[in-house]
C-alpha cells in the first residue's frame, strides 16, 4: 500500500547551459511535487486497530513544511550563477530564498536534491516510511518521476539535500537553519 501527497508551489530559475534558449532568462513556473511514501514493513499498519502505520498529518507535515516554508518563491541557481554573487553583496537577507546546486536547476536535477531532502526528512522524522516514488511536474506537459533507483545512480548534488532541515543552499552554515527548523529555537 502507497501513500501519495501532492503539494503546489511556485518558483523561479534560469538555465545557463544553453545560452539561445529562452530559459537562459529568469522565469517561474508554478510546479507540484508528488510524493509517494510506503512502510517499510508491512507490521507496522496497525489493522484491526488504528488502521494505519502512520497518520496522514505525521506523515506530510514536515515535508509539507519544508515546501511551503523553504521552497515556495525560491530562486533556483546553479552554483556558478553570478546572480549568487549580487545576492551576497547587495540582498544577503534574501540567501535563504535561494535554492542552490551544481549544474543548472533543471527539474530533472532539483527533483534529484529535493528527493533526497525529502528521504533526509523521512528518516528524521518518521524513519518507518521511505519515498518510493517523487514526481515534480514542471508544467501540465512535462513531470520528472524518480524512484529509488534513481538515487543510486545520481549524483550527490550538495549537503544541504542531506539535512532535515529548511535548508535549500549551503551558502549559511547549518546551524542556521537550524533556528529557522525549530520554532523554538
Amino acid at each position: 500500500m502507497q501513500i501519495q501527497f501532492t503539494r503546489r508551489f511556485s518558483m523561479a530559475h534560469r538555465l545557463r547551459a544553453d545560452r539561445s534558449s529562452k530559459c537562459a532568462t529568469p522565469h517561474g513556473h508554478n510546479e507540484f511535487v508528488r510524493v509517494s511514501l510506503k512502510a517499510k514493513s508491512p507490521d507496522t499498519v496497525k489493522w484491526g486497530q488504528s488502521n494505519y502505520a502512520q497518520s496522514f498529518d505525521a506523515l506530510k507535515r514536515d515535508w509539507h513544511r519544508f515546501v511551503d516554508e523553504a521552497l515556495d518563491h525560491a530562486f533556483q541557481l546553479g552554483a556558478d550563477d553570478p546572480l549568487i554573487g549580487f545576492f551576497q553583496a547587495h540582498e544577503p537577507d534574501l540567501l535563504p530564498r535561494l535554492l542552490i546546486i551544481p549544474g543548472d536547476p533543471t527539474t530533472e536535477a532539483v527533483a534529484l536534491a529535493l528527493y533526497h531532502k525529502l528521504n533526509a526528512i523521512l528518516s528524521a522524522q518518521v524513519p518507518d516510511f521511505e519515498c518510493v516514488r517523487f514526481e515534480i511536474e514542471e508544467t501540465p506537459t512535462n513531470t520528472v518521476i524518480l524512484t529509488p533507483e534513481d538515487l543510486i545512480h545520481g549524483p550527490r548534488l550538495a549537503d544541504w539535500c542531506h539535512r532535515a532541515d529548511l535548508s535549500i543552499n549551503d551558502l549559511l552554515p547549518p546551524e542556521d537553519w537550524q533556528k529557522k527548523s525549530d520554532p523554538c529555537l
